[in-house]
């Protein structure tokens, strides 16, 4: 009885019109599994959607992606054709097939990089195949029971010195994946080559499916929308140096300025953050470079390890950026009327830097020696010239007192320990990290300038039309002892 009444048992809920209503209970075991399963499924849309949407993003950032994405695709397309079409198929057979992995695995974004993959999958393939059947015909002439022992070590010797070959800078820098292909290539033909009768027409017919692989993809990359690593090199060179000007100008007005907006001076120090981290980028692109045919205003032999050495230098500026940001969020600073004393000073210092970047951006975009270069240079070294002046002028005795006794008085009238309060000395070191900062950027930046005027001699640039007369104006680009 009691077991009844419990399955009886109902929860009523009184309205305000006088009636009841029941409460119903909740859904069973499948409710409980449906509403899960509906659950996961939004998850797993929404997660679907953002991806869409980053992918959308980034189509738009760079439609070019969106162009090499369908290249690939049209020249998967047309290799394919090899075994579509019963001719072709007939004339390749099964090998038709290393001509869709070749496209697959050579096709790369830029020009060079492709150029780069193609020329050492052939060459690599090549000398393989043609050592691999050589081996394999001297060990035809061994007799059977020498055969696999002379093919065992020709692999484990060429595999191994090849492998070795991929530790040395030089070879690992250009040649480091037709080595990789070489054990592949050579492995394969010596350890088929011990059961395959007609060895020499197998590999024959790779090579030639390779080579066709190739060279579609060669057509494809240069004759669809190319993207030139040289090219892409030279716009990241001249793009940093832009971002380090504006770093540079971002620091110095935070620095010297009462009130600054956080936001805003995130957003500025981006600029110098990038050229930091472009050293790959930089070595990646300048070694692919040197693969691709002269295209636009450069040739085949241009001077791409020059651009690694600029890179460099707006590096070596970029940590004497870092350095002078880290003043900006010190717990310790100079006290305002000092920061005063040195803020035209400063910001004429980094007026005249700024303009030094920007007449080597205008040097590199246009490829024309600038005609200006030697008087901004001049003025830079003026303009750091004074900054160290009024430094050595700075009247340090009188400002310690003067600090001392207002410290003194502010701790009084606060209650606080005057061992508390940093000492004078230690509120006037960060500014003098500052100007010795500006000091340091300035003689870096004239490393820059010559790191560009050395590439605009071995570039050959052509010289800047200036219709006004040459003045006389000291070419020196270190700036003077301090």
């Amino acid at each position: 009885m009691a077991k009844k009444a419990s399955s009886r048992l109902e929860w009523r809920i009184n309205v305000p019109d006088g009636t009841s209503k029941v409460l119903e209970p909740e859904s069973g075991a499948v409710g409980k599994i449906w509403v899960g399963l509906k659950g996961c499924m939004g998850i797993i849309v929404l997660k679907v959607w953002r991806v869409l949407e980053n992918a959308w993003h980034i189509g738009v950032a760079d439609p070019r992606k969106v162009i090499h994405c369908i290249k690939v695709g049209l020249a998967l397309s047309i290799v394919s054709l090899f075994y579509y079409m019963r001719p072709l198929y007939d004339d390749f057979g099964g090998n038709a097939m290393w001509a869709v992995m070749t496209v697959v695995v050579v096709f790369e974004y830029t020009v060079g990089a492709t150029f780069y993959k193609c020329i050492n999958r052939v060459i690599a393939t090549f000398l393989a195949g043609a050592l691999g059947v050589g081996i394999h015909l001297v060990a035809e002439q061994s007799g059977d029971q020498l055969k696999p022992i002379i093919l065992g070590m020709s692999v484990f010797l060429f595999a191994s010195a090849a492998t070795f070959s991929r530790f040395i800078p030089s070879v690992k820098a250009r040649f480091d994946y037709g080595a990789m292909i070489f054990i592949l290539t050579f492995s394969l033909v010596s350890v088929s080559g011990y059961r395959v009768v007609e060895l020499f027409e197998v590999a024959h017919l790779r090579l030639s499916t390779i080579a066709i692989g190739t060279s579609l993809c060669i057509l494809v990359t240069m004759l669809f929308c190319p993207v030139w690593a040289g090219c892409e090199l030279h716009h990241l060179i001249h793009q940093n140096m832009e971002k380090l000007a504006d770093s540079l100008d971002g620091c110095v007005t935070e620095y010297f300025k009462e009130n600054g907006s956080e936001k805003d001076l995130n957003k500025k120090m981006q600029g110098y953050k990038c050229v930091l981290n472009s050293k790959a980028a930089e070595e990646s692109m300048a070694n692919f470079a040197r693969w691709e045919p002269t295209h636009g205003r450069f040739n085949f032999r241009h001077p791409w390890k020059q651009y690694l050495k600029i890179g460099a230098s707006l590096r070596n500026c970029a940590y004497c950026i870092e350095t002078l940001n880290s003043c900006i969020s010190s717990e310790i600073q100079a006290p305002p009327c000092l920061r005063k004393h040195f803020s035209n000073k400063c910001m004429k210092a980094s007026s005249y830097s700024i303009n030094v970047l920007k007449e080597l951006v205008i040097t590199i975009v246009k490829m024309k020696k600038s005609s200006n270069i030697d008087v901004k240079v001049a003025e830079m070294n003026f303009a750091v010239e004074e900054l160290v002046d009024a430094l050595k002028s700075l009247p340090t005795t009188h400002f310690i007192a003067t600090t001392t006794g207002e410290e003194s008085t502010k701790a009084k009238a606060e209650g606080v320990e005057g061992s508390e309060h940093p000492s004078p000395i230690m509120k006037v070191l960060p500014l003098v990290k500052v100007v010795s900062m500006m000091v340091e950027i300035a003689t870096r930046i004239g490393g820059v300038v010559n790191a560009v005027e050395e590439l605009a001699r071995l570039a050959e640039f052509k010289a800047a039309k200036d219709g006004k007369p040459k003045q006389n104006q000291p070419t020196d680009k270190l700036v003077a002892d301090h």
